[in-house]
């Protein structure tokens, strides 16, 4: 608090005016702090999502191997030519116990691109994999971000209302001894006010964040922040950026989906080609010839031929199927790379101009802000200024820091979207 001693204003009143912003800038206490670093890492050891797709590569893997395999070779036994009359399994010579075997082979190469077209599904699920995870470094990064905005907001905002909080008081003061009007003492009040309210607006934003990263770092959200700005691993040129986006996980994911819908392409064509199926028999026959003698037992050998004569309905629908679907997972990739492409130029470009601006609030506004606000505290003191300019220059001053803070967050969170385009390795 500021204790006038007489009727000229203080100069503990300048000081504090003066030295107030920079407490902002004073080291934390120690303790336990979340570090970005430390925050990335929790959560990609608590990402259910990047092991659900690895889990479903590995299936497709499996299955891989199983649909290289021929089919199971069939069993078959059958009782045949047995009379109704008696039932008896001696009585006719053509009564037959049978026993064979009987093996499928699907058409022409069928069961190598089926094999194929699963060992791509499976490069499309571990691609996806990889795009998730980094995926969850970028969405930590942005969120960690906001949330170091509004608790370095949220302190600076509590600096500036303990400043103006006294300046109530002392407005307060000053006008029931007519050293001021009642609007100033209305104004000061006024910007107490939208203080808090600002508070409230920054506190709301800052749970916001805490939730949306509890759902990767689970109870050490509720750590608090590093005070230190966090660090991003730097950015690539623009060139090798462009380059890497040919390789991100997104387009591998997209480039092996269109090579399995490939592999339905030539599994559609083999099969104009005839299936066959081979089979032998062992059959037993009962009872003795007319000679007395046991009647001898038979074997057969057996091939059916599928003959695919009449495609127009079939081989042909499916195989304009399968080349549809081809066309449609390459234009979905083009589309994705398109995607990527537009994220690099908007996210470089804001990247490039809050760079700029960034320069700019430290090389000039933030030093002319405060040099403003001084100014404006020793025109205050020696009556050459009205109160409102005072509160109007600490108002820009706060308007600025914020706004440095917000630019450099945000130009943080575009080079986080940038190292997920580039294709990061966490």
């Amino acid at each position: 608090m500021f204790h006038y001693r007489n009727c000229a204003r203080p100069a503990g009143l300048a000081m504090a005016l003066l030295l107030l912003p920079g407490l902002a800038l004073l080291p934390g206490s120690a303790g336990a702090a979340l570090e970005l670093d430390e925050a990335i890492r929790i959560a990609l050891d608590n990402d259910p999502a990047s092991a659900a797709s690895r889990a479903t590569a590995r299936a497709y893997s499996e299955n891989a191997i199983a649909d290289g395999q021929l089919p199971d070779p069939r069993l078959k036994t059958a009782l045949a030519n047995l009379p109704v009359d008696d039932f008896d399994i001696s009585s006719e010579p053509m009564t037959q116990l049978q026993l064979g075997i009987e093996q499928e082979f699907p058409r022409g190469d069928t069961l190598h691109h089926r094999q194929l077209r699963a060992e791509s599904l499976a490069g499309a699920e571990q691609a996806n994999a990889a795009n998730i995870t980094l995926q969850t470094v970028r969405d930590v990064r942005r969120h960690f971000l906001e949330l170091y905005y509004q608790v370095r907001a949220a302190a600076i905002v509590a600096e500036t209302r303990e400043l103006f909080a006294q300046l109530v008081d002392i407005t307060q003061a000053h006008y029931g001894s007519g050293r001021v009007s009642q609007q100033d003492v209305l104004r000061a009040s006024l910007e107490l006010a939208r203080l808090d309210d600002r508070a409230t607006r920054i506190a709301t934003a800052a749970d916001e964040n805490r939730a949306a990263l509890a759902r990767w770092l689970d109870t050490a959200v509720d750590l608090p922040l590093s005070e230190h700005f966090p660090k991003l691993p730097p950015l690539p040129a623009r060139a090798q950026l462009e380059k890497a986006l040919l390789q991100h996980p997104v387009l591998e994911a997209e480039t092996a989906r269109v090579n399995a819908m490939k592999q339905g392409i030539r599994i559609a064509q083999e099969q104009y080609k005839p299936g066959w199926s081979a089979g032998i028999e062992y059959r037993k026959r009962f009872g003795d010839d007319p000679d007395g003698n046991p009647r001898s037992d038979m074997m057969a050998a057996m091939l059916n031929v599928e003959l695919p004569l009449f495609t127009g309905n079939r081989q042909d629908r499916r195989l304009a199927a399968s080349i549809a679907e081809t066309e449609a997972a390459e234009l979905r990739r083009n589309d994705k790379l398109r995607e990527l492409q537009r994220m690099l130029a908007a996210d470089y470009a804001d990247w490039q101009r809050l760079g700029e601006r960034s320069t700019l609030y430290e090389a000039k506004l933030l030093r002319e802000a405060t040099a403003n606000a001084a100014a404006s505290l020793h025109a205050y003191q020696s009556g050459v200024t009205e109160f409102t300019t005072l509160m109007r220059a600490r108002i820009t001053e706060l308007d600025v820091r914020l706004d440095e803070l917000r630019i450099r967050v945000d130009r943080a969170r575009a080079q986080a979207n940038l190292l997920y385009l580039a294709g990061e390795k966490p």
